[in-house]
């Protein structure tokens, strides 16, 4: 898309990055990574894959054609980049390869592979910190260009507050790796522990220095399940270093954080812009008038929705840039 035609209507002259710091793609493939039965034929991967158009056997093809879709996705829109997040397998306690709770696995080297390929994919990798190699895959992954590192304890399986990941943000902090942490509730994967969903699990990271970007702020994914929103809220305000980013925040169960994370001015400044993709996206009718949630749902394309959406809510220019300012990336 031209500069000039820009929908953020920012200046050509200083146009830093616009970036999506969270995006997924499912792996089928040996070397790729993995995604499991029970996966698959959840309710909400055979919609996605209805979606998407990919509900043909899980083979390095569909493989291929999903790759192909998120990539037309992105030349679609506005944004000049977006993370490709590698997901890394669930371990045990000891720290070795728990294949049987594994669901989704995406390894770093196909995002890695992904990354060279296709120049609007960053690389955000994904290392189990209980892993026997997990610094020195880490250290891999700096040097293969990552962005930042991708957990989702719940999922995975880890206590982000176990001493046992000191070593780990030392490393983050070393490398200046930004850490971006699912907190709140998860209804897409299989938990397999809900305890570990809670923003304050992240204070020892926080305290040695590390820059944390708190997935969905801390929200519910359904009701009855604990708010941590304002545990987020908290932890924005107490330390300078620590974001939390808005993907799947479009979603009927999420949309309650808005008035909170909107209506503060000191946690509207560590907003960060992430999508969730192939998460759906909807507006909420009680905040956009019924043609402009009309005109929103006839958006095909979910990656350009989520910045529909997000436009007509209030976000400001400061807010689309700030990826790329904590990512340390720029054009």
């Amino acid at each position: 898309m031209n500069r000039k035609d820009d929908a953020f209507a920012i200046p050509i002259y200083y146009y830093p990055m616009i970036i999506d710091c969270h995006v997924h793609l499912c792996a089928f493939s040996p070397g790729q990574g993995s995604t499991s039965e029970r996966l698959l034929n959840s309710l909400a991967f055979r919609f996605m894959r209805w979606r998407l158009g990919i509900m043909g056997e899980p083979d390095a093809t569909t493989e291929a054609k999903l790759v192909d879709i998120l990539n037309r996705a992105i030349d679609e829109t506005n944004l000049d980049a977006i993370v490709l997040l590698a997901f890394d397998a669930v371990h045990d306690s000891a720290g070795n390869f728990d294949a049987a709770n594994t669901h989704l696995y995406l390894t770093n080297d196909y995002a890695i592979e992904l990354s060279k390929k296709y120049p609007k994919m960053k690389f955000g990798a994904s290392v189990h910190p209980y892993r026997k190699d997990a610094v020195a895959e880490l250290e891999r992954c700096v040097k293969a260009g990552a962005v930042l590192m991708k957990w989702l304890p719940i999922v995975q399986n880890f206590n982000p507050a176990d001493r046992r990941c000191i070593p780990f943000y030392e490393a983050l902090t070393h490398y200046k790796l930004p850490l971006l942490s699912h907190t709140g509730g998860e209804k897409s994967l299989p938990n397999l522990d809900t305890n570990v969903a809670d923003p304050n699990l992240l204070k020892p990271a926080l305290d040695l220095g590390v820059k944390v970007i708190m997935a969905h702020c801390g929200t519910r994914s359904a009701p009855g399940e604990t708010d941590f929103v304002p545990h987020f809220v908290r932890l924005a305000k107490d330390y300078e270093h620590c974001y939390g980013d808005t993907a799947a925040l479009n979603l009927p169960t999420r949309w309650y954080a808005y008035p909170t994370i909107l209506g503060d001015p000191a946690v509207r400044q560590k907003l960060i812009h992430g999508s969730d993709w192939p998460i759906p996206t909807l507006p909420n009718p009680m905040e956009h008038s019924p043609r402009a949630v009309w005109a929103m749902m006839k958006q095909p394309n979910w990656l350009k929705r989520d910045i529909e959406i997000k436009r007509a809510l209030g976000f400001d220019h400061e807010y689309w840039l700030r990826a790329a300012k904590v990512l340390q990336l720029s054009t």
